[in-house]
């Protein structure tokens, strides 16, 4: 296993003790993430925790590279998200939005009276997207004083996936080659090589949604299973541990950037 959370870094929330965080909070500049996931079907061969598990990942490797100049801390995963449309198949455990985006708002007013400057909304559910952005808006206005932002940490691979990936358009979906090849990095003992298989994204509408990096503009709604009979979508054939490492180390460097950006204009 790579990939380890809970106490194996100084930025990790959970690990620390409260003196300890409030003393990172305390310091100018300071920057909390609160990683966003999931629990829903990823197919025959992923894991249901598999949106939350790279999430917290990407989090806790973001952190790690800038823990030395930042003063940051990650906080436990909020592992449950917004996926109505994954029930039909099973294993999905989702919340109403409203009461997705309440517990948030409760999470972030009780983790800000640590004292931080910054508050990071870092998602890995395209299911939750919108629920983030009501989430800045919301806890920005209840917290003036503290920069509230959103991200889906996915979308940081736009400007690299290219390199990288194998599979056209399409490839790229719900537990495809991109979050395929992640968990053969991160956690190989959670991805069942022999149940891998997925059709290939087929979406009839110009401007909808045709990969995990080409979203597009229109909305639509549809239960899992009329995208796919073993609810995976895209070319997890085609998925390696070492394009996984390269996808995660690029990851990291774009997550890099961002911290320290953010840090710097709120120090």
């Amino acid at each position: 296993m790579v990939y380890e959370s809970f106490g194996s870094a100084r930025s990790d929330w959970a690990g620390e003790t409260y003196e300890n965080i409030e003393a990172v909070g305390e310091q100018d500049g300071s920057l909390l993430i609160l990683p966003i996931g999931s629990i829903e079907q990823h197919g025959h061969h992923l894991p249901v925790a598999t949106d939350t598990i790279l999430v917290d990942a990407v989090a806790h490797l973001g952190a790690e590279r800038v823990e030395d100049d930042v003063p940051v801390m990650v906080t436990p995963p909020f592992w449950s998200g917004f996926s109505p449309h994954h029930m039909s198949l099973g294993g999905t455990i989702t919340l109403d939005f409203d009461v997705m985006l309440e517990a948030i708002e409760n999470i972030a007013d009780s983790a800000l009276e640590n004292g931080f400057d910054s508050l990071l909304l870092l998602n890995g559910h395209g299911g939750n997207m919108s629920l983030i952005s009501a989430a800045v808006s919301t806890i920005g206005d209840e917290h003036g004083d503290v920069e509230v932002l959103g991200l889906t940490y996915f979308t940081l691979a736009d400007r690299f996936i290219d390199d990288i990936r194998e599979s056209d358009v399409g490839g790229m979906s719900h537990g495809g080659e991109f979050e395929t090849s992640l968990m053969q990095y991160l956690r190989e003992e959670l991805v069942k090589e022999e149940e891998i298989e997925a059709p290939m994204l087929d979406e009839p509408y110009e401007l909808g949604t045709h990969d995990l990096l080409d979203g597009g503009p229109l909305a639509v709604y549809r239960e899992f299973e009329e995208y796919s009979h073993t609810g995976a979508i895209g070319a997890p054939e085609l998925a390696s541990a070492a394009k996984g490492e390269e996808i995660y180390q690029r990851l990291g460097d774009e997550m890099e950037e961002l911290l320290t950006e953010i840090h710097e204009r709120n120090a």
